[in-house]
């Protein structure tokens, strides 16, 4: 997925119907999710956010789909965090 982002293609149209399905899915798959995968799935995405937003060259990308990554993804992260809270 961060080679859709930081690339061209597909448009940010495309991407934000690709970020709301692919978010719906994530939520629903975070019920069956054992409390030590969801604290690595937190970790994993936080280093996913990090990665996009600190690779060289990354004030030169379309900055409007990577706000739009982490816009998502800190949606993700609120729904682990939540659901770790409750576990």
């Amino acid at each position: 997925m961060t080679q859709e982002i930081i690339g061209s293609e597909p448009s940010i149209s495309e991407i934000k119907i690709i970020f709301e399905k692919e978010l719906k899915i994530l939520i629903e798959n975070l019920e069956s999710i054992s409390k030590e995968n969801l604290e690595n799935i937190l970790e994993q995405q936080k280093i996913s956010q990090k990665h996009v937003n600190t690779r060289p060259g990354a004030m030169a990308l379309d900055q409007p789909k990577i706000e739009m990554f982490n816009d998502f993804n800190n949606k993700y992260l609120e729904k682990i965090s939540e659901k770790l809270i409750n576990f």
